[in-house]
């Protein structure tokens, strides 16, 4: 952990080209309150009219807002990584790009019974807990719960799911000491005991929301689990879904007030709690406003909510507005808190002083409106600018982010920045390293600190992708924005803050396709598609080669490892390589093997060596590998899959990142797991199985660095011996050699 007088020394130095007096005192680490609005625009707050240039009657008028913006800074191109909730609250808590996991666009569907962050990821929690942190969320969850059984064993899902046991997976399990949270967005978390008919209920209109929304307290209903303390579902009944009619019962109309109620009841422990009030805390507090239905709170501690929302002009905007003004006076409740309550550590000193406060949203408006969205094109569910440019502000007085007067205009900065970013940017500021990826370690793989920014100063370029995109044939499509600003080392390439739109094979199987083109910085509505200028070859041919590098390696791994060669083992006993690959890349060599007896296979790319061992649950020695025309299977038959009790083991004689593992399914299933060394197993899902369209075949991508001689394990075996097991072939391997130590 970082000490008092390595932070003072952080911030000194980059404040010193700033600032006309460096700091002078040591501080503590400081406390940090992460507020996430949900579907909130760039133009859903007053903070940004001089950006989005809304009208007065038209502006919702957001005071606490204003307030943390004079505290501190506001920046005007700052990004949610993808243009939905579950994906975007996935990055901002792993420092990771959201497609790196199974989910490469939309949202978890309903009481999703399988987490999205597997057991052992890194996480904003835990991270901070390792600086020793208090850490405590409220509010909206959103990337996967893991319910028990009835005789505690974890259950597959929501259908075979017992309320009354304690969740075998929770917020408690990603680095949080206490939550209050919603499984999910608060009109589908939990049956609505003020029923659809009811005014605080309102539902805006469209087919099938209002039966969502308004689902009976039933025994088998099948909406979610309402309210979760820790691992406990308040008021579950043993032997039903249904939950009891008690004080706490699940009314939407009550949540902001509730959530806001236990932050700072958490806030209070933690202060006057023997054994944390020396210790700084972590807040992410996840509102449920302003997602759809719009049932704003009454009050929120002493103020006004409902039909408290005003324009700038002071007129009344009706139901969304007013839940908009419900994140802003949760704000202001939180702000006057940390204003009102002296800090432990700091004796003489509001916990104001020494705490970083950040107010950003998920993703982009939900409603398509020009007083929403701003200067922008689209919305929530889009790649383009809508979609994913967002409020953020951040005040830390004692920090030197921004002066701390709310009397005075605060900062702007035009850097560019996203929400994954938040991991690196705690981890310098509490003094931690990241993960080191190439020894094998994993997290914050997209990750760059931003805390130069936050004291003041301008980036540079860096890439950054931002995926789910609607307009496009497979909303797997994203875009990947790279500025370019008096380049020396490539002249040849424009000035320009460029955004390259590719289709969904980049996500899926790291094949670059360009779909659009876009320079942000003399078209910021995105209006003039660049792709065809002939003059832009040279730029196009850049964007596509850091698309490709940085999809297959991460953002931290892409600089060290472009020039690392890219091997693609073809397991198939056919030409056709079941993955796929993207065949103007130069860089990749597909390579071929052969049996090694019955149950080995042994492919060798120059000094690059991959063994392939066929396992059986029952005897090592009795499985023999079937090699098909789409690649390997184990068993006899000339067309066996593998299946439940067989699996594939795989070693190198090099360091390698696993870049993607081709599943083919048929008419089978990607089900089972696989683990890397020592980690935590993931569940094997090939495609989007949480959304509609199933088709079972695709790619397993972003495993991490395998050691030379650690085994990769693929089972078709479900690893907690409910969930799916698979019927799958291994088609092929695309690995990157890493360098050698020392070179």
């Amino acid at each position: 952990m970082v000490s008092a007088l390595r932070l003072m020394l952080l911030i000194v130095a980059a404040v010193a080209a700033i600032a006309p007096v460096a700091l002078a005192e040591e501080l503590p680490l400081p406390n940090i309150v992460v507020m996430l609005a949900d579907d909130m625009g760039l133009g859903d707050t007053s903070a940004y009219r001089d950006v989005t240039g809304n009208e007065p009657s038209v502006q919702l008028n957001t005071p606490q807002m204003e307030r943390l913006a004079r505290l501190g800074v506001r920046f005007t191109d700052a990004h949610t990584p993808s243009s939905r909730c579950t994906t975007t609250r996935y990055s901002l808590l792993t420092g990771r790009y959201s497609w790196r996991s199974r989910l490469k666009h939309w949202v978890l569907f309903g009481a999703q019974g399988d987490p999205l962050i597997e057991r052992g990821r890194p996480t904003l929690a835990t991270m901070l807990k390792e600086a020793r942190y208090g850490t405590y969320m409220v509010g909206k969850w959103h990337v996967g719960l893991r319910y028990r059984q009835t005789d505690g064993r974890p259950a597959a899902g929501w259908d075979d799911a017992e309320l009354a046991q304690p969740l075998y997976d929770s917020p408690l399990d990603h680095g949080f000491d206490a939550c209050w949270i919603t499984s999910r967005s608060h009109g589908t978390s939990g049956p609505n005991a003020e029923r659809s008919s009811s005014p605080d209920a309102r539902e805006p209109r469209g087919k099938g929301k209002a039966k969502a929304a308004g689902a009976n307290n039933s025994p088998r209903q099948s909406v979610g689990p309402g309210h979760i303390h820790g691992r406990r579902v308040v008021d579950a009944q043993p032997g039903t879904k249904q939950l009891r009619e008690a004080a706490n019962a699940y009314r939407l109309s009550e949540l902001g007030a509730r959530h806001s109620d236990h932050a700072v009841e958490m806030l209070d422990r933690h202060v006057a709690g023997e054994s944390t009030t020396e210790r700084p805390f972590f807040l992410y507090y996840a509102s449920n406003s302003n997602h759809s239905p719009y049932t704003p709170a009454v009050r929120i501690g002493d103020r006004r909510v409902r039909g408290g929302g005003r324009s700038v002009a002071g007129e009344s905007l009706g139901p969304r507005a007013d839940f908009v003004y419900e994140n802003d006076v949760a704000l202001g409740r939180l702000l006057d808190y940390l204003r009102n309550t002296p800090d432990p550590r700091r004796p003489g000193h509001a916990l104001l002083d020494n705490t970083l406060v950040i107010f950003t949203s998920d993703n982009g408006a939900e409603r398509l409106a020009p007083a929403s969205v701003g200067p922008n094109r689209s919305n929530k569910g889009s790649a383009y600018e809508g979609g994913h440019r967002v409020p953020f502000i951040a005040a830390w007085p004692a920090g030197r982010v921004g002066d701390g007067d709310a009397e005075r205009p605060g900062a702007t900065n035009a850097s560019l920045i996203g929400l994954q970013d938040l991991f690196a940017t705690f981890a310098e500021m509490t003094g931690q390293a990241l993960p080191d990826l190439l020894a094998g370690e994993i997290g914050a793989e997209d990750s760059v600190s931003f805390l130069k920014a936050l004291l003041g100063e301008q980036l540079p370029p860096r890439p950054m992708f931002f995926n789910d995109h609607r307009e496009a044939e497979d909303p797997a499509a994203c875009a990947l924005r790279f500025d370019v600003e008096g380049s020396k080392s490539a002249p040849e390439l424009p000035d320009g803050k460029w955004k390259l739109f590719c289709d969904a094979g980049l996500l899926r199987r790291a094949a670059v396709k360009p779909l659009e083109l876009y320079d942000l910085d003399t078209d910021s509505r995105e209006a003039s598609d660049r792709l065809a200028a002939a003059e832009l070859g040279p730029l196009v041919t850049r964007l596509e080669d850091l698309a490709w590098h940085h999809r297959r390696c991460g953002h931290r791994l892409a600089e060290q490892l472009t020039a690392a060669p890219v091997v693609q083992f073809d397991l198939a006993s056919s030409a056709a390589m079941a993955g796929g690959t993207d065949a103007r890349r130069k860089a990749v060599s597909i390579a071929r093997g052969e049996m090694q007896g019955q149950h080995r296979w042994r492919g060798l790319a120059g000094d690059l060596e991959l063994e392939l061992t066929a396992v059986s649950r029952a005897d090592k020695s009795e499985a023999v590998f079937a090699v098909a025309a789409d690649g390997l299977g184990v068993g006899r038959d000339p067309g066996a899959t593998v299946e439940s009790g067989e699996g594939i083991e795989l070693r190198f004689n090099r360091d390698v990142l696993i870049e993607w593992l081709a599943m083919v399914a048929g008419e089978g299933q990607c089900g089972g797991f696989c683990i890397v060394g020592d980690r935590a197993p993931l569940a094997i899902y090939c495609v989007d199985a949480d959304v509609d369209a199933r088709d079972q075949s695709g790619v397993m991508s972003d495993l991490g660095v395998l050691k030379a001689g650690q085994t990769l394990r693929l089972s078709a075996d479900p690893h907690l011996g409910v969930e799916a097991s698979g019927r799958w072939r291994l088609g092929s391997i695309s690995v990157r050699v890493c360098p050698a130590a020392g070179k």
